[in-house]
């Protein structure tokens, strides 16, 4: 017929504004993946994508990947510390085999991350673990003991705590840092940290993380920091707290099974964490 070869192979560039849309819709079922399995890279997200009737080019999930920063959870990696760092010895776990039976005994404490659409929003979060109420919670650009002290700050504020009340977090910096350190003294928490590289030990606040990428952000296609900041409060004070059932505490909400532990009406729910 005449025609180069290179004629005959070409293939219209895509639109750029279409491109970016595929992408943000590739990103998103590639976080989805991550979620389940924290630790694929690209080369296991591609062949899951595929076990879910997706062919993909292993280069676009890589490039996908590569923009906007999915990677993989990698255990043990070896980092230089600080001086700080190797001075601080980590709080024992008091929550193991502990067994939970009110209000205001432990409070477990953790921090997620939101996509938007070029960078991430956090979240600082801390639950009763008896009634699963999230009982302070803050939002950030920034990953700073700021945005923690502000979620134990509401906590502290809007809780009628009892001394000895067991804090529960991870051993990252934040919750390691002085001020926050000093003001659960302060306040005559217990103070108790998961081991290095065991999220499974922070389980409860996991759980709820989970439920709010689940059935809220990837419900909605965050775009902005406003965004963010207009739905997840709602989320947590409207529907989380007080209209979702929780099958843990009878399939009730959290501010009405509390309603019902301060009348005493409450079924007796003992709690022993494994």
């Amino acid at each position: 017929m005449g025609l180069a070869r290179s004629t005959y192979y070409y293939k219209p560039k895509i639109d750029p504004k279409v491109k970016e849309q595929q992408d943000l819709d590739l990103r998103d079922r590639i976080e989805e993946i991550q979620a389940e399995f924290p630790g694929y890279g690209y080369r296991r997200v591609q062949q899951e994508l595929k076990r879910r009737g997706e062919t993909i080019n292993t280069k676009r999930v890589r490039r996908v990947m590569k923009l906007y920063q999915l990677r993989p959870l990698m255990w043990g990696r070896q980092v230089q510390a600080t001086a700080a760092q190797q001075q601080f010895r980590p709080y024992p776990n008091r929550i193991k085999f502990q067994r939970v039976t009110g209000l205001n005994q432990v409070w477990v404490a953790d921090i997620t991350y939101i996509r938007i659409r070029h960078s991430f929003v956090y979240l600082a979060a801390i639950l009763d673990v008896y009634s699963r109420k999230v009982v302070g919670w803050a939002l950030s650009d920034q990953i700073d003991r700021r945005l923690c002290l502000d979620a134990l700050h509401m906590a502290i504020r809007d809780r009628s705590f009892q001394p000895d009340c067991i804090h529960h977090s991870d051993q990252g910096a934040q919750y390691r840092s002085l001020d926050y350190l000093d003001l659960l003294k302060t306040c005559r928490f217990k103070i108790s940290m998961s081991a290095k590289a065991q999220p499974g030990e922070n389980a409860f606040i996991e759980s709820f993380f989970k439920t709010v990428k689940y059935e809220e952000v990837h419900l909605w296609d965050y775009q902005t920091y406003q965004d963010v900041l207009e739905r997840i409060p709602y989320f947590i004070g409207e529907v989380y707290n007080q209209k979702r059932l929780h099958s843990a505490i009878g399939y009730i909400p959290p501010i009405e099974f509390e309603q019902l532990v301060h009348s005493k009406h409450a079924v007796q729910h003992d709690l022993f964490i494994r």
